[in-house]
């Protein structure tokens, strides 16, 4: 048997990150399922999963006896900035979802990864790799081929078109967590970024909560604590024993997870240019996670 030079307890302790990593995604993945459940607009469904979240965040980091406030007056104002920025990308998320189904929604968002390797150069005075270009076209055509017609007249292609403007905002709010907001826990920066963005919204929902039906508010708390502030919390806790690696080509996982939670539960069946736009969607989401998850070794 070839030995590994990991203790019994250190290669347990990795299995368990695993299996958080995983219950998590599958998670992520789920979420946009609730765009089609839940009977409200995105914006809605926003404000009130924010806020569950917010509290079940809260909660958590009080029992666990962590500190809730941040160490300096700079970090409340990135926390804020996040906050907008990650309260416009879940808007988005859940309207792509809406308008383009989830698989074509959630392929869409995957466009993300590429995206950050676009965006990143500004933040690091540097220019996008040849690779990157490559992978840039490959992605394009992708999405190329899940668009019906060229016309934002039609449903799925203003879908899609959300989709990638909220993939912008989510690798937007990435580079700025990593560049000047890291040194907080997952847990701990979720939940100003959860309380931000519902604070941002609430003026501007359609459904008080008055009129909020019972089935709906069911499905909100499972979304706002089940679906968001638990695999924030196991994200964070499977990223200490794991590597950046590892924790980014296991979330390409999720177009996977949410495409076949759509199909079993919304009965939602993509056609063959969908599967193959989504694969190479994912694809090149998967070579840019281990390019530059590589690069940092």
């Amino acid at each position: 048997m070839k030995n590994t030079g990991q203790s019994p307890a250190m290669v347990n302790v990795e299995q368990q990150s695993l299996l958080y990593l995983h219950i998590a995604v599958f998670l992520f993945g789920g979420t946009a399922l609730f765009s089609k459940l839940i009977g409200l607009p995105a914006l809605d469904i926003t404000v009130y999963r924010t806020g569950i979240a917010a509290l079940a965040l809260f909660t958590l980091l009080t029992l666990q006896k962590k500190k809730i406030t941040l160490a300096s007056r700079k970090d409340y104002a990135i926390a804020l900035l996040l906050g907008v920025v990650v309260g416009i990308h879940w808007v988005t998320y859940f309207a792509a979802m809406q308008m383009a189904g989830v698989t074509v929604g959630i392929i869409a968002f995957f466009t993300y990864p590429v995206i950050t390797v676009f965006i990143e150069p500004l933040f690091n005075k540097s220019l996008p790799k040849v690779k990157d270009m490559l992978m840039a076209v490959v992605v394009i055509v992708g999405i190329v081929l899940l668009i019906p017609e060229i016309s934002l007249g039609n449903q799925i292609t203003l879908g899609i078109v959300t989709g990638i403007f909220s993939a912008v905002f989510f690798a937007l709010r990435n580079i700025l967590h990593k560049n000047y907001f890291s040194h907080y826990s997952g847990p701990h920066t979720m939940l100003y970024q959860t309380l931000v963005a519902c604070l941002m919204l609430c003026l501007f929902i359609e459904v008080p909560l008055g009129q909020v039906t019972e089935r709906d508010w069911l499905l909100l708390l499972l979304v706002g604590i089940v679906f968001t502030a638990t695999p924030h919390a196991l994200f964070a806790s499977s990223l200490r024993h794991l590597s950046a690696t590892t924790a980014g080509l296991i979330s390409c996982l999720q177009p996977l997870y949410g495409s076949v939670l759509a199909f079993m539960l919304l009965h939602e069946r993509p056609n063959v240019l969908t599967m193959v736009g989504g694969l190479m969607v994912v694809s090149a989401a998967i070579f840019e996670t281990w390019s530059v998850s590589m690069g940092r070794r």
